[in-house]
């Protein structure tokens, strides 16, 4: 399986993939979630794309995108079965971290028409044991039996751009990103956002 980002975050340490985590949480305006075993973080970018970070006290992690412009958007088909499906081979104490919780931004709920019970959904759904990160064995099978680019479709490249996976990640390379993207009205405007952005990365040290 090659993919820059896949392979750039495989080989990221676990400290380093939390603090970016962080950093992406607060420049987003996120507010961190407890959850039972775990701390939520995540990013969006205000236009229905998102990336969403469970640690638990373990040391797992579970990983869930989402493009809304996506073949993997599952929440527009309301295909609860299919969205479940996308779990599979995620230990149970991961998955429950999505199941039957609140909806929130980044995350609304698919509901099982038979049972009530509901699963947040994610176009990509990846996790990390401890040493190694995975891709949903039911992610992987669908994509395979459907011809999808998982990477690609799953939201997960671009999701994950912002994090720099690979590169540094540093308040220049933020303000210089949002340069890129029109941002500044001016230098000064470009100054200040930076001593702010430098102050959220020194409390995510």
């Amino acid at each position: 399986m090659s993919n820059a980002t896949w392979e750039a975050l495989a080989a990221t340490p676990l400290e380093e993939v939390r603090r970016r985590a962080a950093v992406l949480d607060e420049l987003a305006e996120v507010e961190p979630v407890l959850v039972p075993g775990a701390r939520r973080l995540a990013w969006n970018d205000s236009g229905g794309q998102s990336a969403v970070w469970y640690f638990a006290e373990d040391g797992r992690v579970l990983l869930l995108t989402f493009d809304h412009e996506a073949t993997l958007n599952l929440y527009a088909e309301e295909d609860y079965a299919l969205q479940e499906s996308f779990y599979a081979g995620v230990p149970a104490s991961l998955v429950d971290l999505v199941r039957d919780r609140l909806e929130n931004y980044e995350s609304l709920n698919l509901t099982d028409p038979a049972t009530g019970r509901t699963i947040h959904y994610a176009g990509g759904v990846f996790w990390y044991d401890g040493a190694d990160w995975h891709v949903s064995e039911g992610t992987a099978e669908h994509c395979r039996r459907e011809e999808i680019d998982l990477f690609g479709e799953s939201g997960f490249d671009y999701c994950l751009r912002d994090y720099r996976f690979g590169a540094d990640l540093t308040p220049e390379a933020v303000v210089e990103s949002r340069d890129e993207g029109g941002w500044y009205g001016s230098e000064q405007e470009r100054e200040a956002d930076l001593a702010r952005v430098r102050e959220l990365f020194t409390r995510q040290a």
